[in-house]
């Protein structure tokens, strides 16, 4: 870790002087890209007169005294592609009726198909089991996508089998109806947090990067994340928290970016500043909703994977 100092020689907003700053630093012909940059900041390592500054949008002023703390390893690693192969089985079927299926996601799998096409994702596995389990039908299975989970994250992820119940779980949805659990190790900050704390802000797309992260002026939309704190443990020799997680709303990286926000980014988060590890520990836990047709109440969970 080296830290970079510099005097901001004009007013402009954070991340355009960063660009502009920081590649004679590494040699002037080391590519610097826009989504290296937000991500620096976004992780919090970058100070403007002593203050931490994570909006790449906050504007600097002339003469300001700029601190970048900067792992160049870390900086111009590029992660590859790492998706697993995985074929859904009785084992990761979480509960299934007439509506419903709800399937356990492994970690490093999509949860649908992306644009090229090629490569394996929870709903294409969906399809082939339900076509698997009625060899009979003529026409493709359905299967309906009423939420998503990130490629990196595990857990509870519900799709439903007919085309008439998604109206009723796309309400209970918007209207808060559905509580959903997630479990994280996360850093371990230098000033512990209370045993529940919330983080509320508002969360919207950085620039063209195609990084999330917290904004202001009324950008971006509302969310608000309720923590547990359930202890303490040591993974890879990291002294990390167990966390229980309860998304009040569903905004992209919304737990990610609360966490790392309040300074204690996910274990193996590293586009979010959080420190390199075998996978990302955010797992989906449980989700509880009233059944769109019985309207019983329904809770499925799914178990915490080895490694956490």
């Amino acid at each position: 870790m080296e830290t970079i100092f510099f005097v901001a020689d004009e007013t402009s907003r954070l991340d355009d002087l960063l660009r502009k700053k920081l590649p004679p630093y590494f040699g002037g012909d080391v590519p610097v890209s826009n989504s290296k940059i937000r991500r620096l900041i976004v992780a919090g390592a970058v100070f403007s007169d002593g203050m931490q500054r994570r909006i790449p949008a906050y504007t600097v002023k002339k003469g300001s005294r700029i601190e970048v703390k900067i792992d160049r390893g870390k900086f111009f690693y590029e992660k590859q592609n790492d998706d697993i192969s995985f074929e859904l089985s009785k084992q990761s079927i979480l509960y299934e009726d007439d509506f419903l299926i709800i399937v356990d996601k492994p970690d490093r799998f999509l949860t649908e198909p992306t644009v090229a096409g090629n490569r394996g994702n929870m709903y294409d596995a969906v399809i082939a089991w339900l076509w698997k389990e009625n060899p009979s039908l003529r026409n493709k299975p359905y299967a309906g996508i009423m939420h998503r989970l990130d490629r990196t994250t595990s857990g509870v992820l519900l799709f439903t089998k007919q085309r008439s119940v998604n109206a009723r779980i796309h309400e209970l949805f918007e209207s808060g109806a559905v509580e959903k659990t997630y479990r994280a190790l996360a850093a371990k900050p230098l000033v512990p947090p209370d045993a529940q704390f919330s983080v509320e802000s508002r969360i919207g797309k950085l620039g063209g990067s195609g990084m999330w992260g917290e904004v202001k002026d009324g950008q971006g939309r509302f969310a608000r994340t309720d923590f547990t704190v359930l202890g303490e443990c040591v993974r890879n020799g990291k002294k990390l928290l167990k966390i229980e997680a309860r998304p009040i709303t569903g905004r992209t990286h919304q737990i990610r970016i609360h966490l790392a926000s309040s300074g204690m980014p996910i274990f193996g988060d590293e586009r979010y500043g959080g420190e390199k590890a075998e996978r990302l520990f955010l797992h989906a836990y449980s989700i509880s909703f009233a059944h769109p047709v019985s309207g019983d109440m329904l809770t499925v969970r799914a178990k915490l994977p080895d490694e956490f």
